[in-house]
């Protein structure tokens, strides 16, 4: 019996590998089934080819180095699957391989570097600022100032010595790409940059002013983990073996605002949308589909349910959903007959049974999400004098969650929030959760009562 060859640039009929014009940080399933597949299909896609470096964990470079960068991604609609081979991953490499990084930011040929490292990633303090205080940002600011090509961990420290490596160089300008859900993320990206910048080497806070591009843009596509049997479906349905596929939904939404200087793909070719102002699609997708998915992802699993599909067949959920729906939509500012339109879909894309969007990949760094996808909308409806019930649902399925309920917590910044969730009965709790959110969060008598009634609901 022949054995089924692993996949690789060698196999007839597979795409060749483009010149590196784009560094990526934080390649995952998501990161492969959106930015690298634009990449691909753009009209443009031999120029530019993408170096992706993987975050905490060396797992995807392990699996992807020996296939040449190439995976299959999976579509899943209701009717049944389609698969393609994606060819715009020329490398992939570990976070710890910092010569190879710095090695493409000094390349003048590099024109951009993306990232999707996740809420978390950004190590922000008060206020969108750099946490200065975090040992780990520590360490990096004097590795830095020892030696500008020491290794680092955090996403702003790379940056910044991807940045002194380009200018020691002379390569010229170039765009950094956010690609995480974070409100105005470009801006969030500059501030961070710019301030740990001025830790390490002050100089280099005018020539990143002068020479680098911080683009903002919303992304959308649900993406579940890879599980053994999507590699066997792969198999048996391509004929050979990858060991990371990406399943994906056929929905697929990208818009972006920048300058870019040293010039992009031609992502539009594939769909994206290039525009002056990403902020209102930004709370759209962050507001309706992230909030929706982190309350579902809470409130869900402490009602038994492990994915996306379960939930949403569940009344009560449903329910919730649209409560939470209707507060943000009074606060979006957008036509009701748009935001109507996004909802139904949305929901159509919650019942495809055939992406199994797990709940628990989807409850982690809570402490870090919920702030950019709940309080928004629980702010507004304070200031207009109404009590959110839809957000405080997502609130007590949250301080259920730190308590043990449902989903378990991963989640590194949550240790304060978690001790004072297990500090007592949950009535009595509740305020000291809701303070470590949002200062003086948990000193609303009226939306404690809310938070605290709608967990009794949830677990009825």
């Amino acid at each position: 019996m022949t054995a089924t060859p692993r996949l690789s640039r060698s196999l007839p009929d597979t795409p060749a590998s483009a010149p590196v014009r784009i560094v990526h940080l934080g390649v995952g399933n998501f990161h492969r089934a959106h930015q690298a597949w634009y990449t691909h299909h753009a009209s443009d896609a031999a120029e530019w080819g993408i170096a992706a470096f993987t975050g905490r964990r060396p797992d995807q470079a392990e699996a992807l180095s020996p296939q040449d960068g190439l995976y299959t991604l999976v579509v899943r609609g209701r009717e049944g699957d389609s698969y393609e081979l994606i060819g715009s991953l020329s490398a992939v490499h570990a976070a710890s391989e910092q010569d190879a990084y710095l090695g493409y930011l000094a390349d003048p040929d590099l024109a951009i570097v993306t990232m999707t490292v996740t809420e978390h990633g950004y190590v922000r303090g008060e206020g969108d600022h750099l946490d200065a205080r975090r040992p780990e940002v520590l360490a990096d600011i004097s590795a830095l100032r020892e030696d500008p090509r020491s290794p680092v961990a955090t996403m702003p420290a790379k940056l910044v010595a991807g940045l002194l490596a380009r200018r020691a160089a002379g390569a010229g300008p170039l765009t950094i790409l956010s690609c995480d859900n974070l409100p105005e993320n470009g801006s969030v990206t500059r501030t961070l940059v710019t301030e740990l910048a001025a830790l390490v080497d002050e100089s280099l806070v005018d020539w990143t002013e002068a020479n680098v591009d911080f683009a903002t843009s919303m992304v959308d596509r649900i993406t579940p983990a890879t599980t053994a049997d999507d590699r066997t479906h792969v198999a048996a349905e391509r004929g050979y073996d990858d060991a990371s596929p990406v399943p994906t939904e056929p929905f697929s939404e990208w818009v972006m605002s920048g300058a870019f200087p040293a010039g992009r793909p031609r992502w539009e070719d594939a769909g994206a949308k290039v525009v002056d102002d990403v902020a209102p699609h930004e709370r759209r997708k962050l507001w309706l589909l992230n909030g929706s998915h982190s309350q579902l992802a809470y409130v869900g699993s402490v009602r038994g349910h492990t994915t996306i599909d379960q939930a949403i067949a569940d009344p009560r959920c449903l329910a919730w959903v649209e409560q939470f729906w209707d507060e943000a939509q009074a606060n979006l500012g957008l036509p009701d007959e748009d935001v109507s339109a996004y909802r139904a879909a949305l929901k159509d894309r919650y019942r495809n049974v055939r992406v199994r969007h797990l709940l628990a990949q989807i409850a982690n760094d809570g402490s870090q999400k919920l702030p950019v996808r709940t309080l928004p909308t629980l702010n507004a409806e304070r200031a207009a004098g109404r009590v959110p019930v839809g957000a405080a649902t997502t609130l007590a399925g949250w301080v259920l969650h730190l308590r043990g309920v449902g989903a378990p917590v991963k989640d590194p910044g949550a240790g304060p929030a978690q001790e004072a969730a297990n500090a007592g009965d949950l009535v009595d709790v509740v305020p000291a959760v809701l303070n470590t959110l949002q200062a003086d969060l948990g000193a609303d008598a009226d939306l404690v009562a809310a938070v605290v009634a709608q967990a009794a609901a949830i677990q009825e």
